[in-house]
């Protein structure tokens, strides 16, 4: 059976253009993050497509979490995905990000990123090589294009479910250091 488009036109003009034109900000905090320069230079030129990295998160599109995360970082991660202007996706990279990796036993680790924000896509792999992440791109801009790509707008209808995981691994979310108190 097919299913039904209720977008407006122009929402499905909107994705079409938002698909073109995407900007990241990657949370580097482990391997991952070496197989993600290489994707932005000459060889395999994630420009082309439309994407390129960007400074803040009030700038950037797209989020990506590139290796595995602490609880201390996890508070930083939710922090920054919620001064990121809607709509935004996020893109988990490896193992680290869906079942935690290598770290999995640590008491510190935190093992399934989507109870704690809205993952619009995984990309396996430990480390995805820059092929893989590229597909993973075309994939989202795919995912875009149709309507699919739609965490932030889980995360606004599911807020309490989220916000339930994140209290119940981190005690509270609130950042406590010089620049945000």
């Amino acid at each position: 059976m097919a299913q039904i488009d209720e977008r407006s036109v122009w929402e499905k003009i909107a994705d079409q253009l938002r698909s073109r034109s995407m900007w990241m900000l990657h949370y580097c905090t482990g391997c991952g993050a070496v197989e993600l320069p290489p994707s932005m230079t000459s060889r395999f030129d994630m420009e082309r497509l439309g994407m390129g990295p960007m400074a803040t998160p009030r700038q950037a599109d797209i989020f990506l979490i590139t290796g595995y995360l602490s609880a201390k970082t996890l508070r930083r991660v939710i922090y920054t995905y919620e001064k990121m202007a809607d709509p935004k996706y996020v893109i988990g990279f490896g193992s680290c990000t869906i079942n935690g990796g290598i770290y999995y036993d640590s008491y510190s680790t935190i093992n399934r990123l989507d109870y704690y924000l809205p993952v619009d896509l995984y990309i396996a792999g430990c480390m995805p090589r820059p092929e893989a992440i590229l597909n993973a791109f075309n994939t989202l801009m795919e995912m875009i294009r149709k309507g699919e790509a739609n965490g932030w707008k889980k995360y606004k209808e599911n807020y309490e479910w989220y916000k339930q995981n994140q209290l119940r691994s981190l005690g509270e979310v609130i950042v406590h250091d010089q620049f945000h108190e």
